[in-house]
């Protein structure tokens, strides 16, 4: 079950966010899938990220109530975690998810898009990352709200951004647009996955604007692609 503090979100959103860029509107008509571009396997993603060299003082939860079973990794470009998916619905409300749809919503997310306006769940394929505590802080590893995250769930490689930040122990949860990419049901109230997702977020990266979904999938099959390429 998914466990969100609204303060904590408020307080995240006030501290974290960055500075509204100038406007920009978004496209209009029907946003496109940011997936795969073909050249990225989830077998060979899944291989390259088999070996866990901790990077987090201690593990996390995927829900509350659990035991810490999840640890951080790392590799010299990217951090990465094998998790559950729970849903993220947070940020700008839309018809599936609003503060009906979703017990605990939150209108507003830790980042905002260019126009100073709160992300879109229903639209924009984002991850949450811890909020910054002892057990990891992923401001100490080039990560920031835009980074570029890929998802692998069975056969599929998705891409997206970090997008929010929610509770200091708990970990893998991704927004609906995400988890709708990654063939997940992607509803706030028993949608999601107990287990069998890989998150691999690559530091030092950032999306600009953090909602742009193509430039998202374009940075992401490059940077999926040097990692193969990498050891």
């Amino acid at each position: 079950m998914r466990v969100r503090s609204l303060t904590l979100v408020a307080a995240s959103a006030a501290l974290l966010a960055p500075t509204a860029l100038p406007t920009a509107e978004p496209r209009s008509g029907e946003w496109p899938a940011v997936r795969s571009l073909g050249e990225v396997r989830a077998a060979d993603l899944l291989a390259r990220v088999r070996d866990c060299a901790q990077i987090s003082r201690g593990r996390f939860r995927t829900d509350d109530g659990e035991a810490p079973t999840v640890p951080v990794c790392g590799t010299r470009d990217a951090v990465f975690w094998k998790a559950d998916l729970d849903i993220d619905c947070d940020g700008r409300p839309g018809p599936r998810c609003n503060g009906r749809t979703d017990p605990y919503f939150s209108d507003a997310t830790a980042f905002q898009q260019s126009d100073g306006g709160y992300l879109d769940a229903e639209r924009l394929p984002y991850v949450v990352v811890p909020a910054p505590s002892g057990l990891w802080d992923y401001r100490d590893h080039g990560i920031r709200g835009g980074s570029v995250v890929a998802l692998v769930h069975e056969d599929r490689v998705r891409y997206a951004v970090v997008g929010d930040v929610g509770p200091h122990d708990l970990i893998g949860e991704a927004s609906y647009a995400a988890a709708e990419e990654l063939g997940i049901h992607p509803d706030p109230h028993g949608g999601g996955t107990d287990s069998g997702v890989t998150y691999i977020v690559f530091k030092d990266t950032r999306v600009e604007p953090i909602e742009d979904r193509e430039a998202a999938g374009a940075m992401g099959e490059r940077l999926a692609q040097r990692l193969l390429r990498t050891r």
